[in-house]
């Protein structure tokens, strides 16, 4: 059932931050940035484009995607047709990110995401796929190999599991919460201090 699929863009936010994922998709909590600002006109930019042909590959922009093996809904950015030496068309999905490659696999993931949901949308192979970074303004080329499928089904299930379970996780502070448009709600630093001092004046009690 539709109601029962979760976003695509879930799994980034749970591979990103399992607290964040939980604030979006458990507490509805959205806070825009200057990050998030100009990612979404990114998005929105690529959407209106409209499909369009080039010689050997035909481009189609905003396509609506699901798998329910894994639970999932979404939408592409760009789905590429490049045309094979046979007369066959092999998909290539591009996402759009506003900023520069991360050292997670939070991209990687989302990626992964939508060609195994168009896998099982058309019952093709989807080999490999891109990320375009508007920062860099290049593209990083992702092979779906069978570790990263791994990881991404892994994402799914946990994903899944975190919003069925209703609970947020506590937050603990890494440099990446600076960026993060909900650090002012998620307060990391704030409340991990705060656990700091209830754990040291629960130690001090049991010891005396």
């Amino acid at each position: 059932m539709d109601e029962e699929l979760i976003p695509i863009s879930a799994l980034t936010h749970y591979a990103y931050c399992p607290r964040r994922c939980a604030l979006i998709h458990i507490e509805q909590m959205w806070e825009e940035n200057k990050f998030t600002a100009e990612g979404r006109i990114m998005h929105e930019h690529v959407h209106e484009e409209g499909d369009e042909s080039r010689g050997n590959v035909r481009i189609e922009r905003g396509v609506a995607l699901r798998s329910l093996k894994l639970g999932l809904i979404g939408k592409a950015d760009v789905i590429e047709y490049h045309r094979q030496a046979d007369g066959t068309w092999q998909a290539f999905p591009v996402e759009y990110k506003r900023g520069k490659p991360k050292p997670d696999h939070s991209d990687k993931i989302q990626l992964c995401a939508q060609a195994i949901c168009l896998e099982e949308m058309i019952n093709v192979r989807i080999p490999a796929g891109a990320l375009f970074y508007g920062k860099t303004r290049r593209r990083l080329d992702v092979d779906f190999d069978e570790a990263l499928r791994r990881e991404t089904q892994e994402a799914a299930q946990k994903t899944h599991e975190l919003i069925e379970s209703g609970q947020t996780p506590k937050p603990v502070y890494a440099k990446r919460c600076e960026s993060c448009s909900l650090i002012a709600e998620c307060m990391p630093k704030t409340i991990q201090k705060k656990r700091s001092v209830e754990s040291y004046l629960k130690r001090m009690l049991e010891e005396a």
